[in-house]
């Protein structure tokens, strides 16, 4: 495919990056020139210094041939007056980053028929994986697919787990009636994913993803010998864009939230809009300001400033008050391979959450959802199956497979539930199958 990126910030090089492995044909546009030696030092794209808002380096850079365009510039009026731009001049689609929750709350604004196929927010879908992860806190990642129609869930495993030495089968005939299915294993010490097979062998400390249905959940926390903690208070720490949403929505769900800004001016805003939160200003940094605050009554302690490095040390400092669950937000991917070992229990990147929300529309086949497994070399894909897929009016068993790859899942007239051998998949079912990155061609084509 040939994709324009215009906006060489932490989205758009994080975007050239994973889409340059793949060898699509990319070009990157800002006037930032330091922003874009990144870009044409170490990736394999092409780069233009300009507005890309100007029409003539729109036009410099092809869009006219573009099969996508994708607006990430850290301005949101740029992102989305490129879109219109672009579609108009003739790229196929156009995708626009936005940072105003008024653009996706209000339903009633129709952006295709101003030339922008799609828009994503960052901040939006990070506040939505917290909240995700607020409620399943033993969990150390969170999706929802169709609602909540199937879940896919991780968790590291721990010694007091029933199923540490069993193999997957053995573990599954534990519970009566089977309403998970482990798609995924990163084995302690190793980045790489490992699709699971019937005889593979849980261990312990293994990072395992699951995909349930709604009433699976509880024997997943059976399984991992984990009791489900009742929440009922949080700390959020920064009132940014992040902070400020996921506090509006675990408040609205009825959580008590307590929101820490050291902003005065801020603090005072956000009290203003948000009635239903205890608005703290004062510096979170200070442990014994937080230990005033009742910060060893907190069940989550979620830190949203823009400081990698300060969230990490703020939810580290919670844990020490014996706090269940920590969630930190990070700009840097690199944090991901220390998480375990220093001990936050889950950090959220939004790089990698726009990532996955703009390669559904990258990858083929009819894929409704993507969602790539953080610091693993797996994505998981809701695909659609139509009248042509290859799949269709066949039993799972009889599809010849990739073993690199597994179907995790079906939804069926809006009812999610674990498909096994003998399931025979028909038009309209919506299929979850977690895939190896050296696989996903092969699934595709199974789904065109």
């Amino acid at each position: 495919m040939k994709i324009i990126i215009a906006g060489a910030g932490e989205v758009g090089l994080h975007l050239s990056k994973l889409l340059s492995f793949e060898s699509h044909d990319i070009t990157l546009i800002d006037d930032n020139d330091v922003s874009l030696k990144d870009g044409e030092n170490y990736l394999d794209i092409k780069v233009i210094s300009g507005d890309a808002s100007s029409i003539s380096i729109l036009n410099q850079a092809n869009v006219k041939d573009s099969d996508l365009f994708i607006a990430v510039t850290s301005s949101e009026s740029i992102n989305l007056l490129t879109c219109c731009l672009a579609k108009k001049i003739g790229s196929k689609r156009t995708i626009g980053r936005i940072t105003n929750p008024e653009f996706i709350d209000d339903p009633s604004i129709d952006f295709r028929s101003i030339g922008i196929d799609e828009i994503i927010s960052p901040e939006n879908l990070a506040s939505q994986e917290i909240s995700l992860l607020v409620s399943n806190s033993a969990f150390t990642n969170s999706h929802d697919f169709e609602s909540g129609k199937l879940k896919m869930l991780a968790a590291i495993i721990q010694n007091n787990a029933p199923f540490v030495g069993k193999t997957v089968q053995e573990s599954a005939s534990v519970f009566p009636g089977i309403k998970f299915m482990p798609i995924a294993i990163e084995r302690s010490g190793s980045q790489d994913a490992i699709i699971p097979r019937g005889d593979t062998v849980f261990k312990n400390d293994d990072h395992v993803y699951f995909i349930t249905c709604e009433d699976g959940v509880d024997e997943l926390y059976k399984l991992m010998g984990t009791k489900k903690h009742k929440v009922n208070n949080v700390m959020v720490l920064g009132g940014g864009r992040v902070g400020f949403r996921v506090s509006k929505e675990l408040s609205s769900q009825g959580y008590k939230v307590k929101l820490i800004e050291i902003n005065s001016e801020k603090a005072e805003l956000i009290a203003e809009k948000l009635p239903n939160v205890l608005v703290l200003n004062l510096d979170g940094t200070k442990v014994d300001l937080l230990n005033e605050e009742n910060l060893d009554e907190m069940d989550v302690f979620i830190s949203t400033t823009g400081d990698s490095q300060k969230n990490i040390m703020s939810c580290l400092m919670a844990k020490s008050k014996n706090i269940k669950k920590t969630i930190a937000l990070v700009d840097d991917t690199d944090y991901f391979e220390l998480s375990e070992s220093i001990g936050v229990d889950t950090l959220i990147n939004k790089k990698l959450l726009a990532a996955n929300e703009i390669f559904r529309f990258i990858r083929k086949g009819n894929i409704l959802e993507l969602n790539k497994l953080n610091n693993m070399n797996a994505e998981v894909l809701e695909f659609l199956v139509s009248a042509d897929s290859k799949v269709v009016n066949k039993k799972i068993k009889d599809i010849k497979f990739p073993r690199s790859a597994i179907i995790g899942g079906v939804i069926r007239n809006d009812k999610g539930s674990i498909a096994l051998g003998d399931f025979l998949i028909q038009e309209g079912d919506k299929i979850l199958v977690c895939s190896l990155y050296e696989t996903i061609n092969k699934v595709e084509k199974l789904f065109l």
